[in-house]
């Protein structure tokens, strides 16, 4: 390693350590309940289909989660193998207790944090190694500011496959400040369905309650 590789690599390990204790270090305010609607679209290439849901979603306080779609367009095998199953796996489990907060959260007790690079535009790159097979959890990386360590997305592959149709999916998880609260706005994915090849998914969060408190 020549000295100016040798000095880049302190100056990027001085930067990344003290990110990975400030995000390890963070105390925000989680979030426990929630209605809001997400909008959810899947495409399929090889077959060329689209589909498309609306559901409202809610998160109880005591953990318990509920969809109703409010409309539903496009491809019924889009919808019925791909986007509905998400929701319904999300349901089953939160209800096992699988899905809990300490269960998913990004800490030592689920995760391998360690290392990572200096990214563009204030982030920093910290890498995530899930300790089991859950599909709350991503092996990938967590990118979080420069600053003050702030969740900014998470890049990776599910940990276990949603379901049986659903295999090898890479997903972004993007996250805002709403209401306060760090919450995920965004979801864009890519991901194996049987018999059908490769698929694309997005899903965007809109936030009408958060932690009791209705939003404007």
């Amino acid at each position: 390693m020549t000295l100016s590789a040798e000095s880049d690599k302190v100056e990027t390990d001085a930067l990344i350590q003290p990110a990975l204790e400030r995000f390890l270090a963070r105390t925000d305010e989680p979030l426990t309940q929630y209605r809001a609607i997400r909008r959810l679209e899947g495409h399929n290439e090889r077959f060329n289909k689209h589909g498309a849901i609306e559901a409202l979603t809610v998160l109880e306080p005591g953990g318990k989660f509920t969809f109703e779609i409010i409309s539903e367009t496009g491809s019924d095998y889009i919808r019925d193998k791909v986007l509905r199953p998400i929701l319904e796996t999300e349901a089953e489990v939160l209800a096992s207790g699988a899905g809990s907060r300490s269960r998913s959260a990004l800490t030592p007790a689920n995760y391998e944090l360690g290392g990572g690079e200096v990214m563009e535009s204030g982030l920093i790159k910290l890498f995530a190694k899930p300790r089991r097979k859950d599909v709350s959890l991503i092996d990938g990386a967590v990118f979080v500011t420069s600053g003050d360590a702030d969740l900014v997305r998470i890049e990776g592959r599910m940990a276990k496959n949603p379901s049986f149709w659903t295999t090898r999916v890479n997903l972004v998880r993007y996250y805002d400040r709403v209401g306060g609260v760090r919450v995920p706005i965004r979801l864009e994915s890519t991901a194996q369905i049987r018999f059908a090849g490769e698929s694309t998914l997005s899903m965007v969060y809109d936030y009408l309650w958060i932690n009791g408190v209705k939003l404007d």
